[in-house]
Parts: C-alpha cells; sequence; structure tokens
C-alpha cells in the first residue's frame, strides 16, 4: 500500500507543479475581487477546478444567485462524471463505495489523464498520493497568489492574472488547430458570449456561459456528432 501510495505521489508531481503556477492566477483574481487569501485557499481546496472556480469568481463578484451558480457549476463540471464514469472501468476490486466517493473529490482533467494511461487496475492508494500531492499544490498555489495580490504592485498582479487564461487557451488550441469542428464549436461559444456581453449585457455573466456553453454543446451535437468505431453515430 505505501509502495502505491508513493508512486501515485510521484506520478502527481508534474501536476503538482502545474497547478502552482496556475493557481498563482487564480488566488490573485480572487483578491481583486474582493476575497479574502483564506477564503480564496477555502475555494480553492473545496472545489479544484480551474473553469468552476474562475466561473464561480465571477457570480460572487456579481453578487448573482445560488440557482445561477448551481447552473453554472452543474454545466463546467458535468464533464468530471463522465470522467469518473470511465475510471470505474479501471478500479481495483479494493475499491469499496466510501474510496469511490472520497477518490471522486480529485478526478480533474490532468489526474484522469494519468490515471487512464495505467496498465494496470487502480488502487485506492495509489490515487490518494496523486490527488494529495495535486491538491497541496493547487491550494499552495492559491495562497501565494491571493498573498501575493494584496503586496504586489496592481501593474504586477493584473500582468500575472494572464496565467489562469493561458491555461485555458493551452486547453482549447491544440485540438483546435487539428479538429475544424472543434474550432467552429469554441467560435460559436465565443461569438455567443461576445453577443450576450455587448448586446444583452442585462444577462449575468453566470448565465450568459451557461446558455454559451450548452448552445455549443449542442450544436457540436447536431453538426458534428461523434462516429463510433463502424462508422455509425451513436
Amino acid at each position: 500500500m505505501n509502495h502505491r501510495f508513493l508512486r501515485g505521489m510521484s506520478d502527481g508531481i508534474p501536476i503538482c507543479l502545474g497547478y502552482l503556477s496556475v493557481s498563482f492566477g487564480f488566488g490573485i483574481l480572487a483578491v481583486k475581487s474582493g476575497l479574502s487569501p483564506l477564503q480564496a485557499s477555502v475555494i480553492s481546496a473545496s472545489n479544484l477546478t480551474s473553469a468552476g472556480q474562475k466561473a464561480g469568481l465571477d457570480v460572487i463578484a456579481a453578487g448573482g444567485a445560488i440557482i445561477e451558480m448551481i447552473l453554472l457549476q452543474l454545466t463546467i463540471n458535468i464533464r468530471y462524471s463522465l470522467m469518473a464514469l470511465s475510471l470505474s472501468q479501471k478500479l481495483d476490486r479494493r475499491f469499496t463505495t466510501p474510496h469511490r466517493l472520497m477518490a471522486s473529490y480529485g478526478i480533474t482533467d490532468e489526474i484522469f489523464a494519468v490515471c487512464s494511461a495505467q496498465k494496470e487496475l487502480l488502487t485506492p492508494a495509489y490515487m490518494y498520493g496523486m490527488i494529495l500531492v495535486a491538491a497541496v499544490g493547487w491550494v499552495t498555489g492559491t495562497a501565494l497568489g491571493a498573498a501575493a495580490g494584496e503586496l504586489l504592485p496592481s501593474s504586477v498582479s493584473s500582468a500575472m492574472e494572464i496565467v489562469l487564461f493561458g491555461m485555458f487557451i493551452a486547453i482549447v488550441i491544440p485540438p483546435a488547430k487539428k479538429q475544424r469542428s472543434v474550432l467552429i464549436v469554441i467560435a460559436a461559444a465565443a461569438a455567443i458570449s461576445v453577443f450576450f456581453r455587448y448586446v444583452l449585457p442585462m444577462v449575468s455573466d453566470g448565465f450568459a456561459i451557461i446558455i454559451a456553453a450548452v448552445a455549443a454543446s449542442v450544436l457540436a451535437a447536431v453538426f458534428f456528432p461523434v462516429r463510433d468505431e463502424e462508422g455509425a453515430s451513436p
């Protein structure tokens, strides 16, 4: 068990280092939105989702309603449920229901990718080791960024905010370059977002994100359905 836990920690170190730099930007954004370093750190410790946290931060800053926050997080983070279903096919028999519930806390895009690449079955100890290291990096980066946001000049802290947005760009650009369908869907989501920003500014940022995400997803499902191995649409 100790061996698997340590191996999970080892595999989680690259994720930790990446999270450390990206969450630094979130910490700065959180402080600029009126949150304290402690509040920003608690958000990162309890959520562990970059896109969800950034969108949720916008809702908090705008004084949005609870239902808006719930729908927004459901829309953005529902992909984690699909990742969990996929990983459930690779779990060791020691993964009892309590272990599954605890491990679900740490299923992020990066952890899912590393776990999916493992050839052997996943054990609770291995996943806990990886999740622990990754979570520590995410929360530590947030705390450092929030503290820096209170100390650094506004010009410097504003420049550091781009770290979080840089991660989002790095996620969407590679698949957009490979697949025209992805590029079209991204452009559609961006166009809808701009429409709400400048034509319908009375719609809150949270609901605008929800509508843009759902509309772009429907567009992808209708015009660019994923084909199964036999070439037929699912």
